[in-house]
């Protein structure tokens, strides 16, 4: 017998089960993120920005369970601006959907770090680039954002939610990566990120000014993490290098780093389907609207999504093609190597820039590879 939450779950016509819908709610957002990817127009008293309608967001999400959906990421944007985010937790709750919140923790109050834990399992995770105001503000471009995304941190606290920190790495904030996790450490948080700034949208301007860290320091990094910062917390690290730069143990018992291509779709704040809010900045990757175009039409039927899936990992070209682990990879972020390449297939832009550079690691490679001779 079913409940009135639960529905007769088949497989969809294309073979794969829609897991996860991510809601990017709003196109604005409160804070101006040097390095974001989806770079969204900055909100506040003056300006608002259109945010995905409540209604059609409730009929995504009940044809999105019809294809298996059982979870939801809403991020943005900023999430927590959306005029109707009371209701549209109310409902996720309601629904008995798995909720995963990513925020700048601005408008994280006690009362919606309340409702966000009357979710099912909920996971939350806040944006804070450094231990200290400077360089935090520096990245996020609004006075004062320090201290609010620590309240916000300290009210999910509160209702029993410890929140993963997410960290964007680059030269301004590269000297706090320890400092933030003893930060993590006092305010009982679940785990601490570090994002590396990927080369696109605004990310691509940060590269293209040298206010990155190379992929030499990246890599370096990225070791000094999995070895020496790691062993020094019980807080969960998460460096997001691709799998092979990671120690198999750690891959293995904690798996990290796979595209979940599979199982996702995104929807955007105007009501667009896309691939991810990629769709965001590349037209090409917007498959429909959820006001005139049915979900399961699209789940079973796009071609992107058809190629995507009959393509990965057999196609993936460059170091990923010839990498070891590109079954487990799936080429790590499928809409992050379109916008560089234009191709659904292209390598890592990571893995491209360690192969260049001769560190990408020689026992990852397929034997016999050209890569072999270059590493």
């Amino acid at each position: 017998m079913t409940t009135k939450n639960q529905q007769e779950i088949q497989i969809p016509e294309c073979g794969y089960t829609l897991n996860t819908i991510y809601f990017y709610l709003t196109e604005g957002c409160n804070l101006k993120c040097r390095h974001c990817w989806i770079a969204p127009k900055f909100q506040s008293e003056d300006a608002e920005w259109p945010s995905l309608d409540f209604e059609l967001f409730k009929d995504i999400v009940r044809q999105g369970k019809a294809l298996g959906m059982r979870s939801v990421k809403l991020t943005g944007g900023e999430p927590l601006i959306h005029p109707d985010i009371d209701k549209i937790l109310d409902y996720i709750c309601e629904q008995d959907l798995q909720v995963t919140v990513e925020t700048n923790g601005l408008k994280c109050t006690p009362e919606i770090a309340e409702k966000i834990a009357k979710g099912k399992n909920p996971f939350v995770s806040i944006s804070l680039d450094g231990s200290e105001a400077a360089e935090h503000e520096w990245v996020r471009g609004v006075e004062g954002c320090f201290e609010a995304a620590l309240e916000g941190v300290r009210n999910l606290v509160k209702v029993g939610i410890r929140p993963q920190l997410i960290m964007s790495v680059m030269k301004r904030n590269a000297h706090q990566l320890e400092s933030i996790v003893r930060l993590a450490e006092k305010e009982n948080v679940e785990s601490v990120k570090y994002n590396l700034v990927t080369p696109t949208a605004r990310g691509e301007q940060m590269h293209e000014q040298g206010e990155t860290l190379s992929i030499e320091e990246l890599v370096k990094l990225g070791e000094w993490v999995e070895n020496t910062l790691q062993p020094s917390t019980k807080i969960r690290l998460q460096y997001s290098h691709p799998n092979a730069f990671k120690p198999l143990s750690k891959m293995f018992s904690r798996p990290q780093g796979k595209c979940g291509i599979f199982g996702i779709i995104g929807v955007l704040g105007s009501g667009k389907y896309a691939l991810c809010g990629i769709g965001e900045t590349v037209q090409k990757l917007v498959f429909g609207h959820a006001g005139t175009d049915k979900l399961a039409d699209i789940w079973n039927n796009n071609k992107i999504l058809h190629d995507i899936r009959e393509g990965l990992p057999k196609k993936l070209n460059g170091i990923c093609g010839d990498c070891l682990l590109k079954e487990e990879c799936l080429g790590s972020c499928i809409a992050m190597n379109y916008y560089t390449h234009h191709d659904l297939f292209a390598p890592y832009w990571y893995c491209a820039e360690a192969a260049k550079a001769g560190i990408f690691p020689k026992t990852r490679i397929r034997p016999g590879s050209q890569y072999e001779k270059v590493i």
